[in-house]
């Protein structure tokens, strides 16, 4: 049977902990974060934080979705038209590699908020994206099919 990606909701700042559980129990789980810089009255640490606060991301049959239940933390899976939300291994494949790093930089010229643009580099190319904000060396848009906003660098890749 075809093993499809599955949105799981769980509990607040239960990520981490339902990823590890999931993971124990043989299922593919994926989880991205990203490091944030959080500073407290005495120190400044840089933490692992999820991308997607309640959110997972399973990969399994159908017939095994129950599984993700036994899991502490699970709450329920996230549905699209009265069934589970299903992700594309292209578009997990698209987070994998835009959290390794490997998303070019853009070259910004005349561009403003509310403009349209597709992608023309990268883990992105060929996605469509409304700008939200510009300065001098980033951008950030918000990508229309993947519902994601990203902030990207204005150095090196080409923006078409």
């Amino acid at each position: 049977m075809k093993k499809n990606w599955y949105v799981v909701y769980t509990k607040a700042r239960n990520e981490k902990k339902a990823a590890l559980m999931l993971e124990k129990s043989g299922i593919e789980v994926y989880c991205p974060t990203v490091k944030e810089v959080r500073q407290w009255s005495d120190r400044k640490k840089t933490v692992e934080v999820p991308l997607f606060s309640s959110y997972l991301f399973v990969h399994l049959a159908p017939k095994e979705r129950e599984l993700v239940y036994a899991a502490p933390g699970v709450v329920r899976y996230l549905f699209w038209l009265n069934r589970p939300a299903i992700v594309k291994d292209q578009e997990i494949e698209t987070l994998k590699s835009w959290l390794s790093g490997e998303v070019l930089a853009a070259k910004v010229q005349n561009l403003q908020a509310g403009d349209s643009l597709c992608i023309g580099q990268g883990p992105f190319k060929g996605k469509d994206g409304v700008i939200q904000s510009v300065n001098a060396n980033r951008v950030q848009l918000v990508l229309k099919e993947l519902g994601l906003k990203v902030s990207i660098t204005t150095q090196d890749a080409i923006c078409a």
